[in-house]
């Protein structure tokens, strides 16, 4: 049986992204510009046998909507449902990151302590540039230990913008209460 991901493109501020998806949900949603998003799809097709096919999909269209509230600074929480292959290492990473709460930052030794492994903190950052869910699965929410913006695959640039605009969000909302689905499951400090 052939597993088809449906692509199309989704318009950011920060330039078109390509989201990719199935009925098992949100497999790639990165800038088109990103070096390794070549890399990413034979990944997906190769290791993982899916055909990619340019189209449309009810995620797709979720995700596009939900991009466009994130950017507005209506949404601080990702409900489209994903779908990650990957390693068992690499899901435990990507797991880690969704329990990021919108806002705040961790280093690479910080999710390395967190896993009991304490000298792990490279094999966390190549976990960490490998997730294919750009923005959703907040990897730009990792920086390094001395606080510098370090590996983001779609460049410092965007990981200023996004780690300033969540900040200026959590700024404008610091005088009402603000529900996450996400940190309500618990943090991973």
């Amino acid at each position: 049986m052939t597993k088809i991901l449906r692509c199309r493109n989704i318009q950011t501020p920060l330039g078109p992204m390509i989201g990719m998806a199935n009925d098992d949900g949100l497999s790639l949603l990165e800038f088109a510009d990103r070096p390794a998003l070549p890399v990413e799809t034979r990944e997906l097709e190769q290791r993982y046998g899916y055909t990619i096919l340019s189209g449309e999909h009810a995620y797709l269209d979720q995700i596009d909507a939900e991009i466009a509230a994130y950017f507005a600074g209506q949404l601080t929480c990702f409900e489209t449902p994903l779908f990650l292959p990957g390693t068992p290492f690499q899901n435990t990473i990507w797991s880690m990151l969704l329990k990021l709460p919108y806002g705040k930052t961790r280093t690479y030794g910080d999710m390395a302590r967190a896993l009991g492994k304490p000298n792990s903190s490279r094999a966390v950052g190549g976990a960490n540039g490998q997730n294919r869910i750009a923005i959703v699965v907040p990897c730009h929410r990792i920086i390094g230990a001395d606080g510098s913006l370090t590996g983001y695959g779609g460049g410092q640039p965007r990981k200023r913008f996004l780690l300033d605009l969540e900040h200026r969000i959590l700024a404008g909302m610091s005088d009402r209460p603000v529900f996450h689905p996400i940190t309500a499951q618990g943090s991973f400090l």
